[in-house]
């Protein structure tokens, strides 16, 4: 059986993104979105349910700053007490999962997305994903840029202006660029 552009998308395989059902799916996520950065921000109920109808999975007590950009929406998924600030990037053509009670300061992006390093595959289009995960209670501070594979751990604060090229462990504060683990969590922050 033939995969579609989708399922060698989240197999890590290279695909192409400008398939046609891909397309149509990224047209029909830049409408949803399009209509929820349009809402007023103090139109609450009719935020989050937008939200829900946006992304793959949404937890309680979430709020997502406007303006978002997300490239499908529906490969994020997002646990309890999420908040993402103003300009906010979910690169989700692979999967993106955030766990609970995880902030997201403004200007932070999530890139599952990446090229081919061959030139002709590259002028082609293809891309590759790998999916991003970041583990419950993290802070990604300002400017964040996680990208494709990385799994932050539970617990860890991500300096701001950091670009997480590779996973960072449970418990620590790491930043820079690229982003290094400067010391572990302690006791008291964790309280």
């Amino acid at each position: 059986m033939t995969k579609s552009e989708k399922e060698k998308s989240f197999a890590g395989e290279l695909y192409q993104p400008n398939d046609a059902a891909l397309t149509a799916e990224r047209a029909e996520t830049t409408r949803r979105l399009y209509d929820y950065n349009h809402l007023h921000p103090l139109q609450k109920a009719e935020r989050t349910a937008a939200l829900r109808g946006l992304l793959g999975h949404v937890g309680a007590n979430c709020v997502i700053e406007q303006p978002l950009f997300t490239t499908y929406g529906t490969n994020t998924v997002v646990g309890d007490n999420f908040f993402m600030n103003v300009n906010g990037r979910l690169m989700d053509s692979g999967k993106i999962t955030i766990g609970d009670n995880v902030f997201i300061a403004p200007d932070v992006a999530l890139i599952t997305e990446t090229h081919s390093q061959n030139v002709p595959e590259r002028i082609q289009g293809l891309e590759y994903t790998h999916p991003i995960t970041i583990e419950d209670n993290v802070w990604l501070c300002t400017g964040v840029k996680v990208l494709p594979g990385v799994t932050i751990g539970r617990n860890t604060v991500i300096g701001a202006g950091s670009v997480v090229t590779k996973d960072v462990p449970a418990n620590v504060m790491a930043a820079g660029v690229p982003c290094k683990v400067i010391r572990a969590v302690a006791p008291e922050d964790r309280a």
